[in-house]
């Protein structure tokens, strides 16, 4: 019987791992898909990931019979109400990240994500009242002598990083505060957003100026994508969280951005000299002593629970 349960767990983190990998390879790769897009403005672009994810959404929702939850969901203001603050984050986050990659700062996006997880330490310990150690304090240390040699070296603030990592951060806070599932949370945010898409969307077609339905077959394929782009990785990581240890979603998130990153330097030749990788080593060296303390301190844990079950036995 133990047997059993050992090797039904061992199936699902190995399920789990499968789809986090696919999640966050998927995230990765995005900038191929914006990039195909270049021309389009911004905001056309929001109003078309909005617009096609609730239709996905809903297609998934109605097959997997969780209408009754989502409607029970609307009828419950102060859920509604903070499910609104995650989709105006979240939906400030997209348009940034999307002129990020198609005005060649690719680079910044993924210092951005590689920033976010210091940041949720942060706004744990400042909005949460956790207590920080030693080598969490260095590692946010590290990370801000990161951002101020590139402020410097490059003599601008990269403002697209921080405000996808602190927009990402704070969405992430507000939703692990909210008891939704994450497909009806997702649903509902994305209901939230989407009459002011729709009616952005009709008045650019008013005005003639709509890049879709277009005379290119290309483009009136990749706007419809821009739901699956959008929900299905998403999806797929909801799947693989339910599966796998915070510890390992914690390691494996680090996979998009390094994609990303590979991405900027490889394929799109962005610029990447002393000063940026100075300013990547100090946060990457951040993030190393931030996730090495992060696994000390899951293995602590998991030998105290470990001794107190065999001493209640």
């Amino acid at each position: 019987m133990l047997s059993g349960i050992s090797s039904s767990s061992v199936s699902e983190a190995r399920t789990g791992f499968f789809y986090a990998l696919a999640a966050y390879t998927t995230w990765g790769l995005t900038p191929l898909y914006f990039k195909a897009l270049v021309g389009i403005g911004a905001i056309e672009i929001l109003a078309h990931r909005i617009v096609w994810s609730a239709l996905l959404l809903l297609i998934v929702i109605v097959c997997t019979g969780r209408v009754e939850r989502l409607q029970r969901l609307f009828r419950q203001p102060g859920l509604i109400a903070t499910l609104t603050i995650t989709a105006l984050l979240i939906g400030s986050n997209w348009p940034v990240y999307i002129i990020a990659v198609q005005h060649g700062e690719i680079l910044q996006a993924s210092l951005g994500y590689f920033i976010n997880p210091l940041v949720s330490v942060l706004l744990g310990r400042f909005l949460l009242g956790e207590r920080l150690g030693m080598v969490q304090w260095i590692s946010i240390a590290l990370a801000a002598s990161g951002v101020l040699c590139l402020s410097t070296g490059v003599g601008r603030i990269p403002w697209i990083s921080l405000f996808l990592a602190i927009s990402f951060a704070l969405y992430g806070y507000f939703r692990k505060r909210t008891p939704v599932g994450p497909l009806e949370g997702l649903a509902a945010e994305t209901a939230v957003l989407l009459v002011p898409a729709v009616i952005y969307l009709a008045y650019l077609v008013f005005l003639g100026k709509a890049a879709f339905p277009s005379h290119s077959v290309s483009l009136n394929v990749l706007f419809p994508l821009a739901g699956v782009v959008t929900s299905v990785p998403l999806l797929m990581f909801a799947a693989a969280a339910r599966r796998l240890r915070l510890v390992t979603i914690g390691l494996m998130q680090y996979i998009a951005p390094t994609i990303s990153l590979l991405l900027a330097l490889f394929y799109y030749h962005e610029p990447f000299g002393r000063i940026q990788l100075t300013s990547f080593i100090l946060i990457w060296s951040g993030l190393a002593l931030l996730t090495v303390d992060a696994i000390r301190s899951h293995a602590r844990r998991k030998v105290t629970v470990n001794e107190c079950i065999q001493e209640t036995a």
